[in-house]
């Protein structure tokens, strides 16, 4: 008789043990419901976005300059190379920059010295409106008439943090870079990562902080945050699911691990009980 209370005392145990894990199980499950994006599109959907907003360039920011025309001499002129080869009668140019060009660093007043043209003020500018700006300056002063001037951006970006595939910096490589972009080029949002995620950003010395809901896509397109600056940081932080059932070792009640524990435990359980029959 004694026995036989040890075994279902033992087994009433485990049975309480796997229901608390169903309840929480089935919690986690329900608080998940809300995981798709754009959940407000439907046919008829009209979204008054922001205005367009391009890239501008600020004290600290490098770009890349390059300057293309017929006189390949001139071209070397203004374009800083990290290393130069001369092999036969072609240049060739072998660096680990853009393009080959060495970029130039914003100084705090916003200027940058170019090759022959002096200092340039360039902090505030798009990358169109700085190469219009050389290319004019360089007709005008009759050093490199009708050269193709293209600027790029050198490790600008963008910080993602959090619930996502890939965290880190994420270079901008275009003139419009969005929240969206910066999403993607993280691997996506984890299935644990909240939907409303925070972009912070810095505005001299002021911080700002935006919260964009993407399962809303009015909240996505119209948010201020759409268009993303560089040094943005983007966070997406876990749900409530995961905080709630993370625990020391990394095992939760959704976990093969968590499982495979209890399965051990009802066997230990009933071992113990059979010895006693």
């Amino acid at each position: 008789m004694h026995s036989n209370n040890i075994l279902r005392n033992s087994l009433s145990g485990a049975l309480k043990v796997m229901a608390a894990a169903m309840v929480l199980t089935l919690t986690a499950c329900h608080s998940e419901r809300k995981i798709v994006y754009f959940q407000d599109v439907n046919d008829t959907t009209r979204i008054q976005m922001q205005a367009l907003k391009v890239v501008k360039v600020r004290p600290s920011d490098k770009i890349a300059i390059i300057v293309k025309c017929e006189d390949m001499e001139a071209s070397t002129l203004f374009n800083q190379f990290n290393v130069n080869q001369i092999m036969g009668s072609e240049r060739r140019y072998s660096t680990s920059g853009s393009n080959g060009v060495l970029g130039y660093t914003v100084d705090s007043e916003g200027n940058i010295d170019f090759p022959v043209l002096g200092q340039l003020h360039v902090a505030g500018l798009t990358r169109k409106e700085i190469a219009d700006m050389v290319k004019e300056e360089l007709d005008k002063q009759g050093q490199a008439r009708n050269a193709n001037v293209t600027v790029e951006f050198v490790d600008l970006g963008v910080t993602v943090l959090g619930e996502v595939k890939a965290p880190g910096k994420k270079n901008i490589d275009k003139d419009s870079y969005t929240l969206l972009d910066a999403i993607a080029a993280a691997g996506d949002l984890t299935i644990d990562a909240r939907r409303d995620v925070t972009v912070t950003r810095i505005l001299g010395d002021t911080v700002m902080n935006y919260v964009v809901d993407l399962r809303n896509e009015r909240d996505v397109y119209s948010s201020p945050a759409f268009y993303l600056s560089q040094n943005d940081v983007i966070y997406a932080a876990p749900t409530a699911k995961k905080a709630r059932t993370s625990t020391v070792n990394g095992n939760t009640v959704l976990s093969a691990s968590f499982w495979v524990s209890i399965a051990s435990l009802i066997a230990s359980i009933l071992s113990i009980g059979l010895r006693y029959k």
